[in-house]
């Protein structure tokens, strides 16, 4: 064209050579390939960073599944004048020589001999078979001298979501069968278990003998056949759900001594636990709707202080559990935050281990680069005779 090829030239050469410039430009430049050589110390801590990467991403993928628990306290609004008791136990005396009773703050005597069930035991049966021991531990122990596992199985009733799950494994919520009884066992034991409605107030619900706390027309019993000993199996308050351990559940308490006073102090806080969001507000538009993901309970404290007591009809042997209402609702929700939200995090934390990972690198490349070259002066003024500088 124009002459170029006739003369052997080029035309490319009389080109713009701005804009070759320009289509070579790099914002961002990069190293060759060919300038780049790859080592296996590069390829261990690219493996050492993709595993990092890995365990992080995962562990970010966890915490966004399992949500995080939310605490709220506020005033009960509900409407609820009844208090749903739920208890087990197994006392070291007869049914018949034992009365159950309930006084509470609003002057109402409940006859909770009549509403709960009692059946005829042995105490060593129930010893044998029920507070076995396993671990270095028995089933049942002693309140305020739990070992750590039972502790951190109460730990793990305080969850959303291990309440949940362990709601709907005993939908009918039936208390469990007791040993059954050989032939020739003594019935010296009484278990007493059920479920009855009280007022939600302040109470004492006790366990007396015959003829003592309350005057009836029965023959009084003698001292000597007195024995309080006790094991707890469950003592709830609310809806029954027996697979949730509770401060008395398992819990056993023996005594030598016949005219003794076994005292347990509890401090009930109605609990809610949901999942999802807007629990909180939900539950104050309509505090008697609850949904499928939401259990209602109560948690209490429990201390005690037992004791022997004189032989004197001015005080009375037995087991008391004194209750009291808190005014305070507990709300446990456990929320998720969205996709996008653990898209971020996942990013923003692979971006981090790389960028730390690539210094690193580069710092150790370094240090062995220096420690390498002070190396070989060493090694040469040894060959040479030459002092290394």
């Amino acid at each position: 064209m124009n002459g170029f090829e006739k003369q052997s030239l080029d035309e490319d050469a009389f080109g713009d050579k701005g804009l070759a410039g320009l289509k070579t430009f790099d914002a961002f430049p990069k190293t060759k390939a060919s300038y780049t050589t790859p080592t296996r110390s590069g390829g261990q801590w690219t493996v050492l960073i993709l595993c990092i990467c890995t365990f992080f991403s995962y562990s970010e993928l966890k915490t966004w599944w399992r949500g995080t628990e939310n605490y709220h306290f506020s005033v009960e609004k509900g409407v609820s004048h009844d208090l749903q008791l739920n208890l087990d136990i197994v006392v070291d005396m007869p049914c018949e020589h034992l009365r159950v009773n309930i006084q509470d703050a609003a002057g109402d005597r409940i006859l909770a001999g009549e509403l709960l069930k009692r059946d005829d035991t042995n105490w060593q049966l129930w010893m044998q078979q029920r507070n076995y021991e396993s671990h270095n531990s028995h089933e049942y122990q002693t309140l305020s001298h739990e070992d750590a596992d039972r502790l951190d199985e109460q730990e793990a009733d305080s969850h959303v979501g291990h309440v949940l799950g362990e709601v709907r494994h005993n939908p009918r919520r039936k208390f469990p069968k007791g040993p059954r009884m050989r032939r020739g066992d003594k019935a010296d034991a009484c278990r007493i278990y059920g479920s009855l409605e009280g007022n939600k107030v302040q109470g004492d619900f006790h366990i007396t003998a015959r003829g003592h706390g309350y005057s009836e027309n029965a023959p009084h019993l003698d001292h000597g056949s007195f024995n309080f000993s006790h094991m707890i199996t469950e003592l709830s308050f609310g809806p029954h759900y027996p697979n949730l351990m509770n401060p008395l559940d398992k819990t056993i308490a023996e005594s030598d001594s016949h005219y003794y006073k076994f005292q347990y102090f509890l401090s009930v806080v109605p609990t809610i636990y949901s999942r999802g969001k807007g629990a909180l507000e939900a539950y104050a538009r309509a505090p008697e709707k609850r949904g499928r993901n939401t259990v209602f309970t109560n948690q209490y404290a429990a201390t005690s202080q037992s004791g022997a007591i004189p032989e004197s009809p001015m005080v009375t042997p037995g087991i008391f559990f004194k209750y009291n209402i808190e005014p305070i609702l507990l709300l446990v929700s456990e929320e998720r935050a969205g996709f996008l939200s653990l898209v971020i995090r996942v990013i923003n934390t692979v971006s981090g281990v790389l960028v730390t990972g690539g210094w690193l690198y580069q710092i150790t490349s370094w240090v062995g680069d220096v420690w390498g070259r002070r190396k070989n002066r060493s090694s040469e003024g040894y060959l040479t005779g030459k002092s290394a500088e």
